[in-house]
């Protein structure tokens, strides 16, 4: 039977699916922060992943999922970079051959990095339709499987154990912040933890220059955005997923947009005082209080899951030093 949905049963499974596989990551408490973004600051580094960002869980999730067949013939998919780091990896631990294609302007690290663990990747177009024509492409010559990197329910699942993990270690969290890019990790995450505990207040955040689900949220419909140029790379996307959007409306108390200066001044914040390297799409959390477009108490327990880590640190060392650097599109 095909799946509708994606829910809190599907994520206990995917825990146990990708657990060999994956880092348990920590839940660290950064006091340091807590006056600046005006809460109890609570991080969830999943740049400490092996391919450096979230993304491996909800790959594994998808990938250990396909039956032997499938996964004879090959996976295929199409990201900003992380995702496709995932599915290399992936393919490389399970045997599995793998082809990914990335925006022909993707950090050099993570085209570098899928290209060491052994897949295929193909330098296409920047726009989102003509990568996924790409992809489908391929699937009609090749026969490969497509893991989808946002609209797939195995994927959210994946997504949906770092929830698991952050209730574990800290039971009576209040706000969990998820930066919003296709919407697959905040679709797995709300679903963990609305279904476990309603109470825990889901809020995701997006770039303005990139913000789809906040203007679908604002016009009560799906809306499709204009995107500009972001340091926020990871999250780009113009358009609601079909499958993401149900859920979050169901699921995600709020969402909330970040200016490129606010993101600049959250990598600046993580590094000083987390002394943790987080790509900018990463730091939209943390943008979002340092700028109050989240308003907490200061006793409040807030996590923020820092996704990823995945940025040339040539360009994140220009921002750490509080130069200018320009965002793609």
């Amino acid at each position: 039977m095909e799946k509708t949905t994606v829910t809190l049963e599907d994520v206990k499974q995917a825990a146990v699916r990708i657990r060999p596989y994956i880092c348990r990551t920590p839940l660290l408490r950064e006091s340091k922060m807590d006056s600046a973004l005006g809460c109890q600051v609570y991080v969830k580094p999943e740049m400490l992943q092996v391919t450096g960002a979230f993304k491996i869980r909800g790959a594994l999730s998808k990938i250990l999922s396909l039956s032997q067949e499938e996964r004879d013939k090959g996976i295929i998919t199409s990201s900003s970079g992380n995702h496709a780091q995932a599915c290399a990896y992936a393919g490389k631990v399970l045997g599995i051959h793998a082809t990914v294609i990335v925006p022909e302007d993707t950090p050099t690290l993570k085209v570098e990095n899928a290209r060491s663990m052994g897949a295929d990747v193909i330098l296409w177009d920047r726009a989102y339709a003509e990568r996924w024509k790409k992809v489908h492409a391929e699937v009609e010559e090749h026969g490969y499987t497509i893991v989808h990197n946002y609209e797939d329910f195995d994927v959210m699942a994946g997504q949906g154990t770092i929830a698991l993990e952050i209730m574990e270690d800290l039971a009576d969290v209040e706000t969990v912040l998820v930066p919003i890019g296709g919407g697959g990790l905040i679709s797995g995450i709300s679903t963990a933890i609305k279904e476990t505990n309603p109470s825990i207040r889901v809020i995701g955040v997006q770039a303005e220059a990139c913000c789809p689900y906040y203007l679908s949220r604002q016009n009560g419909e799906r809306t499709r955005a204009t995107v500009k140029q972001t340091l926020a790379d990871g999250l780009a996307c113009d358009w609601p997923g079909n499958n993401t959007y149900p859920i979050i409306e169901k699921y995600v108390d709020d969402i909330v947009t970040v200016s490129e200066e606010a993101i600049e001044e959250a990598v600046r914040v993580v590094a000083k005082d987390a002394k943790l390297v987080a790509e900018p799409s990463a730091c939209v959390g943390i943008a979002a209080l340092l700028s109050g477009a989240v308003t907490t108490r200061p006793d409040e327990k807030v996590c923020v899951v820092l996704t990823s880590g995945n940025w040339g640190i040539d360009m994140i060392g220009k921002l750490l030093k509080g130069e200018r650097v320009a965002g793609i599109f």
